[in-house]
């Protein structure tokens, strides 16, 4: 391990004057002016409002976004005013991504995960004015208009005309009207890059959602390494999955823009019937795409039900979310050629902290077993990124593979602060200027992390620590396990214990015994749990993770209670 000075506060030294243009700003919009401008011509293909699929080009892409910010100025939208977007993966989301922080307005994302209380709260603490919402969302934002009476405009984005379209929402306007009305040529200003370009709130899972506003210069910087870290290139197609409410998108739709990517847009889908999008993948050579296993495995099964397997040798799928299957990984590998990479960040990291690529050094040592086992872990840290990891004192601990310390980062794109939080209230976020995770995890030799736990979720049984995370991961590949989840309920000898709750497979019946034997050969006989039930549905937050919050409250006293029956 390599130890370094770790200063609580930043030192900048001045050495001597370059000779370069430090003065002209780095701004997303000049991702996509330079984009059209040179490859006017490429493609941007998107799902349409049926179903169906069209598609345009970068040319006619910037049009849009020209007139659109145009439309935006004319209702008086100005420098720092923030405007809000409830919207799919669409064209008209895409356009916006560019149309609102050209202003040097605030793009708030709208993430539909959130239930309509925190919704009006995102809305109220951004003191968001205007909203543009899809037609097929009207729902949403009719729900939360009564509780959100400072935002002044609501345009309703449709290709249905004005008129057939009923809504609820006062003085509502028609976005293609807007457009179609505005000038297409626009003088960009050039905004100070420190400006917030966009912000997403993280999803409230403890207290209110907490607002992260994303600057020009951090998702210009972003896009760059990001496009770096998985191969992009002028050649790529990039499909954007991950829903562009949420943290940037993952920055993809920025960095295809830089790279001049041709484009997929899936619109609406949903989980349940994902053979449109893996059609159109197959159909557009789709090379660079982003999601979560919950997306790529129903992706995958289409795939092993086709008669002859695609040739997807050039396809780099990018993982985020929660760990990605083993077999998912093998799958795509040995069916298609398709790579999958996990990668790990945050809402407070814009999103990209470590990504999982070989080093050639690991390939040339590592056997084919070893080096899909190594996939499991989330990567190496990207470049500009700093990282440690630190126990409960904040000391550093050594990056040998086995021990453990929560994750606490640095750098351009990684929040030093939330919106509207004093750095007293937020103090239990950040180490002497670093954001603290609340991950718990390793770093091998070879530089990899591994989270192992949430902090908050991490069992610590007779002072040694255990994960759930690695112990749900291992109980799933039971052929008679659906899904687990794994919590420390006190224990009344050892401070916690683990306890699992099983969703097996068609209601098959399995023993205590069964889960220890599955188990053993991954951990030690004093890690193994003393309980388990078997359930038909596992507790879910509001944005599907598992609710361990309340699992520990409805098990609380399950060791206890087997204690004092003993």
């Amino acid at each position: 391990m390599t130890t370094e000075a770790h200063d609580t506060r930043s030192h900048i030294v001045d050495g001597y004057p370059s000779t370069m243009g430090d003065d002209v700003q780095l701004n997303t919009t000049t991702l996509i002016r330079h984009a059209a401008r040179t490859h006017g011509e490429q493609e941007i293909v998107y799902r349409t409002a049926d179903g169906g699929w069209d598609r345009y080009t970068y040319a006619d892409s910037y049009d849009r976004i020209r007139r659109g910010a145009n439309a935006l100025r004319a209702l008086g939208v100005e420098p720092g005013d923030r405007v809000g977007v409830i919207d799919w993966n669409s064209r008209r989301h895409f356009e916006l991504y560019w149309a609102i922080p050209g202003l040097a307005a605030c793009m708030i994302q709208v993430n539909l995960r959130l239930g309509p209380e925190d919704l009006a709260y995102v809305l109220t603490d951004s003191d968001t004015k205007v909203i543009l919402v899809d037609e097929t969302l009207l729902p949403v934002a009719e729900a939360i208009a009564p509780d959100v009476p400072h935002v002044t405009t609501w345009v309703v984005m449709s290709d249905k005309p004005a008129g057939e379209i009923t809504t609820t929402l006062p003085n509502a306007l028609h976005y293609e009207d807007l457009i179609a009305q505005a000038e297409a040529t626009i003088e960009w200003p050039e905004v100070n890059e420190r400006s917030a370009y966009a912000a997403c709130y993280t999803t409230g899972t403890t207290g209110r959602p907490k607002g992260v506003y994303y600057s020009h210069r951090t998702i210009v910087l972003h896009a760059y390494a990001m496009s770096s870290a998985i191969g992009m290139t002028l050649d790529d197609c990039t499909m954007i999955i991950t829903p562009m409410f949420h943290g940037n998108g993952w920055g993809l739709p920025q960095a295809a823009a830089l790279m001049a990517n041709k484009i997929v847009l899936p619109g609406r889908y949903t989980a349940d019937d994902l053979s449109p999008l893996t059609e159109a993948m197959l159909r557009e050579d789709v090379t660079v795409a982003n999601g979560a296993p919950a997306i790529f495995l129903p992706m995958l099964r289409y795939i092993e039900g086709l008669e002859t397997k695609p040739d997807l040798s050039r396809l780099r799928m990018l993982s985020g979310a929660t760990e990605p299957p083993l077999a998912m990984m093998r799958g795509f590998r040995e069916l298609t050629g398709a790579e999958v990479i996990h990668a790990y960040g945050a809402t407070e990291t814009t999103p990209l902290v470590t990504v999982n690529r070989f080093k050639p050094s690991v390939r040339a040592r590592l056997s084919e077993d070893e080096l899909f086992e190594l996939k499991r872990k989330q990567g190496y840290v990207m470049t500009n990124v700093d990282i440690r990891l630190v126990d409960g004192d904040g000391n550093d601990v050594p990056w040998d593979g086995v021990s453990q310390g929560e994750v606490v980062v640095r750098g351009p794109w990684i929040t030093a602060s939330y919106h509207g939080m004093s750095a007293e209230d937020s103090a239990d976020r950040f180490l002497d200027g670093w954001w603290r995770s609340g991950d718990v995890g390793t770093i091998d030799s070879d530089g990899y992390l591994k989270i192992t736990d949430r902090l908050k979720d991490v069992i610590k049984s007779g002072g040694e620590w255990i994960s759930s995370i690695d112990m749900e991961n291992l109980l799933v590949s039971h052929p008679k396990i659906v899904e687990a989840a794994v919590v420390g309920v006190e224990h009344p000898q050892w401070q916690e214990r683990p306890f699992v709750l099983i969703v097996t497979r068609d209601g098959a019946e399995i023993s205590l015994d069964e889960v220890h034997e599955h188990l053993s050969p991954a951990f030690a006989k004093w890690q193994l749990p003393e309980a388990i039930e078997v359930v038909t549905e596992i507790p879910k937050t509001s944005v599907g993770k598992i609710n361990k919050k309340e699992i520990r409250a409805d098990y609380a006293d399950v060791y206890r209670a087997a204690q004092a029956q003993g």
